[in-house]
């Protein structure tokens, strides 16, 4: 007789194992601990097997005839339920190894060890908030461009353009490293090319213009605010590095006789040590500023306590204070300053990629190439002091 609701509530375990039986295969295991679990027993290549359809009362009677129907169809077409849905769970378990956050967690444990520790913490930030809710879970050979863009647009739409460009970019370098391992065959983030709007505003706004050069540096000459951030203005523009490099810098890393800032690789972006030839004139700053500061640790102290660098926001609201509003000049604008002039000015393109400390894409000649064009970038430097100079008295070319 076919089970009933009522057999398999009133069903009581024994001192051993109890089979009550359906039809067409199904029976319910009533195990001495209590369980109850339902299997069915079928025959596929001429051998007995049992499949499992779940527990009693979390499959229901009803769900568990569903559940062999829809095992006896695949019998009927020549396919074992049992090895197909172990198939089923492999593809799944291969699907989830290859999921994009999977995929994507792995490419940036291999690249973040040689990029900063600010760079990464955003990074990871930036896939974890907006593109692994997502797609995260796909399968990352599977992802289409429409996927991608609809995921980027929530950001897009909520005003992040700029974070949608970074996000974007970051999924094209996930993708090619999906496509390098063997796990993708083609980059979607390529086709999203001019499908989100460039960014507004200009980023980093820097002031490049000879004469409103010279006005700049002879309106910090007469910054009325602490010693500590009047020299960090001061330097900024000779040694144009990025604003976390100026205001972390510690006093052990300079050689004044010899002229040199050694920034060390863990400070750096790319993880590279870099080298800073000094001018005449940032050596005259830093020498006014080490009787106040130079028994401490950093060289721009925080106004609070010298235990800790300058504030992030020091030099961009010495800027606002002086009347230069944030779409005219920040600190990291005097890079764009440097980058701009020298290249107008004839210098070696590598000398000043290589001053900037812009990114090597070979990490391992990166970290042999800290000294690269030196000689000339000393020249490059010293020069580069003078000609500011220059425009602080005449407003414009010496």
């Amino acid at each position: 007789m076919a089970l009933t609701d009522t057999v398999l509530r009133n069903a009581r375990p024994g001192a051993r194992q109890v089979k009550l039986f359906d039809a067409l295969g199904l029976f319910l295991i009533v195990a001495p601990a209590g369980g109850k679990w339902w299997r069915l027993k079928y025959r596929f290549d001429g051998r007995e097997k049992l499949l499992s359809l779940g527990t009693y009362p979390d499959v229901s009677l009803k769900q568990a005839r569903l559940k062999r129907d829809a095992a006896r169809g695949q019998l009927a077409n020549g396919i074992d339920p049992g090895a197909n849905r172990k198939a089923a769970r492999a593809s799944q378990a291969d699907d989830q190894a290859d999921g994009f956050e999977v995929v994507a967690r792995e490419w940036f444990g291999k690249f973040a060890p040689v990029w900063s520790a600010g760079h990464a913490d955003k990074i990871i930030r930036r896939l974890e908030r907006d593109v692994f809710p997502w797609l995260g879970k796909k399968p990352i050979g599977g992802i289409t461009a429409p996927e991608l863009l609809q995921a980027l647009r929530r950001v897009e739409n909520r005003g992040a353009v700029e974070t949608a460009h970074r996000a974007l970019q970051n999924c094209s370098q996930i993708f090619r490293y999906a496509i390098a391992t063997g796990r993708a065959t083609r980059d979607p983030a390529a086709d999203l090319r001019g499908a989100i709007p460039p960014s507004k505003g200009k980023h980093h706004a820097s002031i490049t213009e000879p004469q409103a050069i010279g006005e700049l540096l002879r309106t910090i000459a007469g910054y009325q605010g602490s010693l500590v951030t009047k020299c960090a203005l001061r330097l900024a523009p000779l040694v144009f590095v990025r604003p976390g490099e100026l205001r972390k810098a510690e006093w052990q890393e300079f050689n004044l006789d010899t002229a040199e800032w050694r920034i060390p690789a863990a400070r750096m972006k790319m993880r590279a040590q870099h080298i800073v030839p000094l001018s005449t004139q940032a050596i005259a700053i830093l020498r006014e500023l080490q009787p106040l500061t130079g028994r401490g640790r950093y060289v721009f102290p925080g106004a609070r306590t010298n235990g800790r660098p300058m504030s992030e926001n020091t030099v961009n609201a010495a800027l606002r204070r002086l009347g230069y509003a944030s779409d005219q000049m920040t600190g990291h604008g005097f890079r764009s300053m440097a980058s701009t002039l020298l290249n107008e000015q004839g210098w070696h393109r590598d000398a000043i990629e290589r001053q900037l400390a812009h990114a090597e894409r070979d990490t391992v000649r990166a970290a042999y190439n800290y000294a690269e064009h030196l000689p000339e970038r000393r020249r490059m430097m010293q020069a580069w002091a003078d000609f500011l100079d220059g425009l602080v008295v005449s407003g414009d070319f010496p």
